[in-house]
C-alpha cells in the first residue's frame, strides 16, 4: 500500500459579514413566577437585528430582570 500525496486547493472562506441594522427594545410585562406562585412585573430587553442571509429579523432576549417598585 502506498500513500498518495495530493495538493488540494481549498476555496477561500469569506469573512463574517458586517453587522447589519440592530437595535434594542425594552418591554415591561407581567409574568407568572412559578417559584413564588405570584405574578410580577419584569423588564425584558431584546436585541433586534436583521439577518441578510435569511432575509428576516432576529429577536433575541438579552436581559430579564424584576422591576423594583
Amino acid at each position: 500500500m502506498s500513500a498518495l500525496a495530493a495538493s488540494t486547493t481549498f476555496p477561500s472562506v469569506p469573512p463574517f459579514p458586517t453587522r447589519g441594522d440592530a437595535h434594542w427594545e425594552t418591554q415591561n410585562r407581567t409574568v407568572w413566577n412559578e417559584q413564588e406562585h405570584a405574578s410580577e412585573e419584569r423588564e425584558l430587553v431584546y436585541e433586534i437585528s436583521w439577518i441578510e442571509e435569511l432575509g428576516i429579523w432576529r429577536r433575541f432576549l438579552r436581559s430579564n430582570r424584576k422591576v423594583q417598585s
